[in-house]
């Protein structure tokens, strides 16, 4: 099937766009993860296929993509890490996902495999994120790292992770504008709880040439909202919040996250979902998101 209309052309008409995050299978066939996107296909412009998530193996992102674009006719942003690859490899990738018509990338340093299913794994990381966009720049221009000419281009559109509510701000913006410098395009952040948390992120990048889509991942119960608020780096969950979970559940959860998308879609470029495989949370909030904008 043919994509109509890419997620770059959306974002730099203004529209305001949906993205969701999906695993891949651990598997070698794709039809469940299809048939997620299938749900979804009417009102998100783009699901994301996340690399071996927390390194676990998972279905290659650019085969999963590529099945994804071809069978369901939606544009895809496929993950890309540097734990499994060498400089050779990462290239190798890309333009083998470029051959495949998947220009979409998120870059991503990559989860360490002693935090996955294979903790014996070897990683590579012989770059890190910034690197890797680099790469994917670099071979847009028409060569790779070593400085030989290809005989033919992609047009990756370019996009890496950024934290708005780091707790070192002056070191989160520091990557952020070498990361663009280096040739992101777009971000994909990571969740925010907090409509005013994400208003005073977009005034600290404005000076950036990139877009930005905000990450919303609904909370499930009290537990995961302590959890992220305690044991995750960067990311705050406001008491108030959290006591609304611990007092209606998931139910609480779901609508905080439908409000705060409600209000995103009057101010972000875009909002990024994180439904953690629940479809139907994913479908209900982006249509929330659609009918609002």
């Amino acid at each position: 099937m043919v994509i109509k209309k890419h997620l770059e052309d959306k974002l730099k008409n203004k529209e305001f766009v949906v993205t969701v995050e999906l695993d891949p299978p651990k598997s070698a066939v794709a039809d469940k993860v299809c048939e997620q996107a299938r749900q979804l296909v009417e009102w998100v412009d783009a699901v994301n296929i996340v690399d071996c998530p927390m390194a676990n193996l998972r279905m290659s992102p650019i085969a999963l993509a590529h099945i994804i674009q071809s069978d369901v006719g939606m544009e895809t942003i496929f993950h890309l890490t540097c734990r499994d690859r060498n400089l050779i490899g990462l290239q190798s990738e890309l333009l083998g996902a470029a051959g495949l018509g998947v220009r979409n990338i998120l870059t991503l340093t990559g989860d360490r495999p002693a935090s996955g299913d294979h903790p014996y794994a070897k990683g590579v990381f012989e770059t890190d994120s910034t690197g890797l966009i680099r790469l994917a720049a670099q071979l847009n221009a028409g060569k790779d790292d070593a400085g030989n000419a290809l005989e033919a281009s992609p047009s990756f559109f370019i996009g890496t992770a950024a934290n708005p509510t780091a707790s070192d701000w002056p070191a989160e913006l520091d990557k952020l504008e070498q990361k663009v410098a280096a040739g992101a395009r777009f971000l994909q952040t990571q969740p925010v709880y907090d409509a005013d948390a994400a208003r005073l992120f977009l005034e600290r990048i404005a000076h950036l040439p990139v877009y930005p889509i905000i990450g919303v991942l609904p909370l499930r119960g009290h537990k995961m909202a302590r959890y992220l608020n305690e044991k995750v780096t960067g990311i705050v969950v406001p008491e108030h919040l959290i006591k609304a979970v611990e007092a209606g559940g998931k139910a609480a959860g779901f609508a905080a996250a439908q409000a705060l998308v409600e209000e995103l879609s009057t101010f972000a470029p875009g909002v990024h979902l994180m439904p953690l495989n629940d479809i139907e949370a994913a479908l209900a909030l982006a249509k929330a998101a659609k009918k609002t904008n």
